[in-house]
């Protein structure tokens, strides 16, 4: 029980609670904050941009499961990580900012770093920013924020802490795993949504289930036993990717933001979803374009608040134990759909072409891109449009390993958050993909992956312009502007990092520096050029 300043007991409570990794960069308004990382045994990520550390914690709480921890100095440094903040937010990801503060703002200005209000901007991207005055407090609010991240939704926090707070001898935290409690649980399921979502099930002929990025936890095992058990047509969002198996032939896969998925949802007599809100980003439209019973499943009750639509039924439970006990119910059920396998079949084929003529030469090469990278790979993109086109059309075998900044829609995410994703996962296969203008958003972190050595291809999709800004200007009848821009020569950047670069010519060209990538210690840039599906030989 050794009293040190508080920012270092933060750090050993931080180790105490799991946390193995921070990202950050150092200042004078938080360098106690930095005290005890190294002796409480966490590893810490220098990033080149708070912006950078934010999206890497990030990119570490998707790929391990586990929240991101950041520390930043006060002013600047919380302004420049409150993007990666509202990016964690609007996608649920378990962050932990904690931040230097000044001690006093109200009687003095002029201050190094000095905000009117730094707890209250935070609290505009986060689920809850607070100011911890006592060593008691931070502990306090440390342990709170660990303890939602378990049993709520999982969003962002940050807590700031005074200076001279910072600096002071104090205690322990009490909340060490010498303290004799009992972890806090998530509510395991509701008998009554049981029973009531079994009943429906078994009655619908044309049940329709939408997973979203809440119901990833149910794992793509019990995901496709649930379709199987009632015959229902699948759809996911593009967070829940891989949920179903891509065998069962009634998956429509990502492609609930098509159009003419309204027409399947018009067939249908129940519509069950779980864990989406059916946001703006997951439909693209203002309706699902059902006309019959709803069944909502969330952990998250303002979701289930903001249902409009009449006949639902709203259950506010956790989507793994809730659907192993419907299952339960459903055993012996004569599984009697009127949906057909070759509908299905036909919508795919119809609507894969239909997104192929929207964003040409695209899809070649997200098929390439699948052929030469192993299952596991987890992938991390950006907004480009051949994220755009990709996610609805590539494969998942699993969950959970594609990526994408949806709510917020933040440019610059892709780099940092797969540096952050493969300082978690180790080993296991990484890679980002970026268009060529916002990886300039985030270029400065590709020095960390130089630093850390890690094997990492970047693949830069380059079409010299704001291709999407582009398009959408023309289809409101805006003669575009402003889309065009001069990039740099993209391999002799990588090389002034330290990085490999290489520009492939072909699609088979563009596999093999993948594969290669992938064998390579150290990062790689590999510059795609838009028309490579189109003019390869």
């Amino acid at each position: 029980m050794t009293t040190r300043p508080l920012g270092a007991q933060i750090s050993h409570m931080l180790k105490d609670r799991g946390v193995d990794v921070i990202f950050g960069i150092p200042g004078v308004h938080n360098q106690e904050m930095y005290r005890g990382i190294e002796e409480a045994g966490i590893t810490h990520v220098l990033a080149r941009h708070e912006q950078g550390a934010g999206f890497m914690a990030d990119g570490y709480a998707r790929a391990t499961g586990k929240p991101g921890v950041a520390y930043v100095i006060s002013g600047p440094g919380l302004c420049n990580i409150m993007t990666p903040m509202g990016q964690a937010y609007s996608d649920s990801v378990p962050m932990l900012v904690i931040s230097s503060v000044l001690d006093e703002t109200e009687a003095t200005r002029g201050q190094l770093h000095q905000m009117k209000d730094q707890e209250g901007a935070a609290a505009t991207v986060c689920d809850w920013s607070v100011t911890a005055r006592t060593a008691e407090a931070a502990y306090t609010l440390i342990d709170r924020a660990f303890t939602e991240f378990d049993t709520q939704r999982p969003r962002p926090k940050h807590v700031c802490v005074p200076i001279q707070r910072l600096e002071a001898d104090s205690e322990p935290s009490p909340f060490m795993t010498s303290f004799d409690r009992r972890p806090a649980y998530k509510s395991q399921r509701d008998e009554n949504a049981v029973t009531v979502i079994a009943s429906a099930l078994e009655k619908a002929s044309y049940p329709v289930i939408v997973f979203g990025g809440g119901a990833v936890g149910m794992g793509r095992e019990l995901s496709t036993k649930l379709a199987r058990a009632i015959g229902a047509v699948t759809f996911m969002t593009y967070a829940a990717r891989g949920l179903v198996d891509d065998s069962y032939p009634l998956n429509y896969g990502s492609m609930l933001a098509r159009p003419q998925s309204q027409s399947v949802f018009a067939k249908a007599d129940l519509v069950l979803t779980i864990g989406s809100s059916l946001s703006e980003v997951d439909l693209w439209r203002e309706e699902l374009g059902h006309d019959c019973r709803s069944i909502r499943v969330d952990i998250d009750a303002e979701n289930l608040a903001a249902v409009t639509q009449s006949q639902t039924d709203s259950f506010l439970c956790d989507a793994s134990p809730c659907f192993e006990a419907v299952l339960d119910e459903l055993a012996g059920h004569i599984v009697s759909t009127g949906w057909s396998e070759n509908d299905v079949r036909q919508d795919i084929t119809k609507w894969r072409a239909e997104i192929d003529a929207e964003r040409p030469g695209i899809l070649p090469v997200a098929d390439a891109l699948k052929a030469a990278l192993p299952s596991n790979t987890m992938i991390y993109s950006d907004m480009t449009q051949f994220a755009y086109a990709a996610k609805e059309v590539y494969p998942m075998d699993r969950p959970g390993h594609w990526h994408h900044p949806y709510g917020f829609g933040t440019l610059g995410y892709a780099l940092p958050a797969a540096i952050g994703g493969k300082v978690g996962v180790g080993e296991k296969p990484v890679i980002a993909i970026a268009g060529d203008y916002g990886f300039q958003y985030t270029v400065q972190e590709l020095a960390v992956a130089v630093e850390l050595e890690l094997t990492l291809p970047i693949i830069i999709w380059d079409n010299g312009k704001l291709g999407e800004i582009e398009d959408s200007m023309v289809r409101a009848q805006i003669a575009p502007n402003a889309v065009i821009q001069r990039n740099p020569d993209f391999l002799k950047l990588a090389e002034a990092y330290g990085a490999a670069a290489t520009q492939p010519t072909t699609l088979a060209e563009f596999k093999q520096a993948v594969q290669t990538a992938l064998q390579t210690k150290g990062p790689t840039v590999i510059r795609v050029i838009s028309d490579i599906a189109l003019t390869s030989s």
